[in-house]
């Protein structure tokens, strides 16, 4: 049986040289386009695809591969007698290697300036279908779709004279991942396109960025995917300058930090435990914002993930150091901030490009046998219906208070209260049963510092009884979605206080 190999990629980095050994190794080379004319200025003969098939390529190349002299070679079973016949019936020839990737559709759409002309015509229809032959007839071919794999094919062929079935398999596998994943890109493009919001189905994919040492607990085994052409502005797109190999709870912990900071444009300082925030601060420079978010709870942000949104200098460096801290996200960090933090050589120092692509994208939560899928809550006090509910309305000074208080909660595990001044948070209440408990955690933690400060809530208070715990503890302000069939009890509450009471209209559960 002659043996041929069908040669055709869009990737073009090291097939000249896979082809070289391919006709050292008695292979007849089939190519079409620019593959075949990358393969002949190499010096090694190839027989062009029109050659093979006796029809011209068409319709600008849209048609060449798309024919039974080819199709016939991938998917004959070279062990069935019948498909034997047929195959020398109609003249075809056996082909026993594969090396086809794609229309480079991924790096069209990429571009700022890309026409829906451009990524249409960039959607591959002949180089999947001989794929997916191959791949299911991968008993009988060798297929091969990365150019990380010309070596193995190689190594075996001259060791052997044949691939492995286990490597054909294996291969074949890669094939079916590739041809999906090229597919469920071209259907998101094609989906947002035609502004389907629910599809009826939804198609996702993601590459591998990092194999992780376990999950959650040790016993848990983990991985971290980053999606293609997502939002640069995220910890999947991080850069790493310095620490330990991620885990997976760093990274849960630092995307918290991350979406919480991204509510500030002026210089913010955010601190996370397990999800949550300890320690938020605003200031006139990122040291003084840092120091807040510190003074906020000392004790917390032990271990802690710390983001900045501005660039770490020598003087926050230094107080940053002072701390055991697991990992330090800032959009760069000075020569002498390096030096002093480098000094760790476990702490993890990432930047993220802040001024990168913020494209909006759908969080994605799985459950056994399914996946939620919903828009982030970007949703802010600017967009919401703002309401005084109360006889006394809010001071100058408090107002501040209720914007950085609202700006909190938000990314606080639901039931969620936050206590605060105008430029820090003072204490915190995440995940209770109920919201009195949450704000007794809060107000508990705030201290001294309690006294005339301001508090936040994710959602309505059902009862009167949180404004009455807020109201015992000396807050003036507080900031809430209303929406209860009781709200009248805590507005009344409110009243014989003296609080200002904002609704918002707008409730942030985060669970």
């Amino acid at each position: 049986m002659k043996k041929r190999a069908l040669i055709s990629v869009s990737d073009k980095n090291g097939v000249a040289a896979f082809a070289k050994e391919l006709h050292e190794l008695g292979f007849e080379i089939v190519s079409t386009g620019g593959t075949k004319k990358a393969i002949a200025e190499a010096g090694i003969p190839v027989i062009g695809v029109s050659d093979v098939t006796g029809f011209p390529e068409i319709l600008e190349g849209r048609v060449k591969t798309l024919n039974p002299l080819i199709h016939g070679g991938l998917l004959a079973k070279f062990d069935d007698p019948s498909h034997q016949a047929q195959l020398e019936k109609h003249e075809i020839h056996p082909i026993q290697v594969v090396c086809v990737n794609l229309y480079p559709f991924q790096q069209t759409i990429a571009k700022p300036d890309v026409t829906v002309e451009d990524a249409i015509e960039n959607i591959d229809i002949g180089g999947p279908a001989m794929l997916r032959a191959s791949a299911k007839n991968h008993a009988h071919v060798t297929v091969v779709v990365d150019p990380m794999d010309y070596e193995t094919v190689i190594t075996q062929l001259k060791e052997n004279d044949i691939v492995d079935a286990a490597t054909k398999r294996k291969l074949a596998a890669k094939v079916f991942r590739h041809t999906a994943a090229y597919d469920a890109m071209i259907a998101e493009y094609m989906t947002e396109l035609a502004e389907e919001e629910q599809p009826e189905k939804l198609t996702v994919t993601y590459e591998l960025k990092q194999a992780l040492r376990y999950g959650e607990n040790p016993h848990q085994k983990a991985s971290f995917y980053r999606k293609p052409l997502g939002s640069a502005f995220s910890i999947a797109n991080a850069t790493q300058l310095h620490g330990k190999e991620l885990s997976y709870n760093n990274i849960n912990d630092a995307d918290a930090a991350l979406q919480i900071v991204k509510e500030f444009d002026g210089p913010a300082a955010v601190a996370v435990k397990h999800m949550n925030p300890c320690g938020v601060g605003v200031g006139t420079d990122i040291y003084d914002a840092f120091s807040k978010a510190f003074a906020a709870d000392p004790v917390s942000i032990f271990g802690g993930i710390i983001a900045l949104n501005r660039e770490v200098n020598a003087q926050t460096a230094t107080k940053l150091h002072e701390i055991f801290l697991e990992i330090i996200i800032a959009p760069s960090f000075s020569a002498e901030a390096l030096e002093i933090l480098q000094g760790k050589k476990n702490l993890r120092l990432l930047t993220i490009p802040f001024d990168g692509n913020k494209k909006t994208e759908k969080r994605l939560t799985s459950i056994e046998g399914g996946l939620l899928a919903q828009d982030y809550d970007t949703y802010g006090l600017e967009e919401a219906n703002i309401t005084v509910a109360t006889t006394r309305e809010p001071t100058e000074e408090e107002w501040q208070s209720l914007k950085l208080g609202w700006k909190v909660v938000k990314h606080v595990k639901s039931n969620a209260i936050v206590v605060n001044n105008s430029d820090q948070t003072l204490g915190i209440g995440a995940g209770q049963m109920n919201r009195v408990g949450s704000a007794k955690i809060a107000i508990e933690q705030a201290g001294k510092a309690v006294e005339g400060a301001t508090m936040a809530s994710d959602a309505f208070f059902p009862m009167n009884d949180t404004v009455e715990a807020a109201a015992q503890a000396g807050i003036t302000a507080i900031i809430q979605p209303g929406g209860s069939i009781k709200d009248k009890d805590s507005i009344e509450k409110a009243n014989d206080y003296g609080i200002a009471m904002v609704f918002t209209g707008v409730r942030h559960f985060k669970h």
